[in-house]
């Protein structure tokens, strides 16, 4: 099982750069662990590319149904009180958004508290620098 942060997921359920890479990352091992915020960070990146004109409306339904598809295999990390004290600690460790502190904390919930042992997955520069320093392999995709 790998954690991902949602900034890796958009890309296996929208065509952009990292796509191919991102769908054989995630073929290489299909659990997921998720904070309970991913649905509603991808949701707005897909509504973003809307927006922006990136993506057609019928391509922000195929989105959305594809992203409730892969949901049905997620390990959700809920909000628990043990998760926000955490995320608190990360906010001053690290210069980390609320969301971002929240799915690392997420991350460490999802580790059981063993960093070294569960991979995560981001494209967010300033999420992999503290998911490295709090002990996790990161993998990257955006990279060459």
């Amino acid at each position: 099982m790998r954690f991902w942060d949602s900034s890796a997921i958009v890309p296996i359920l929208l065509t952009e750069a990292t796509t191919e890479r991102a769908r054989a990352s995630w073929a290489e091992d299909r659990s997921m662990a998720v904070w309970w915020g991913t649905s509603i960070e991808c949701v707005a990146a897909f509504a973003r590319a809307e927006r922006e004109g990136r993506l057609e409306p019928d391509g922000l339904a195929t989105a959305s149904r594809d992203l409730e598809a892969i949901q049905q295999d997620w390990a959700v990390i809920d909000p628990a009180p043990p998760v926000r004290l955490v995320a608190e600690r990360l906010v001053r460790t690290h210069p980390l958004r609320a969301g971002d502190a929240l799915q690392l904390a997420a991350a460490i919930a999802a580790a059981e508290g063993a960093p070294a042992t569960m991979p995560f997955v981001t494209l967010d520069d300033r999420l992999a620098i503290a998911a490295v320093r709090e002990g996790f392999p990161v993998i990257r995709f955006d990279e060459p």
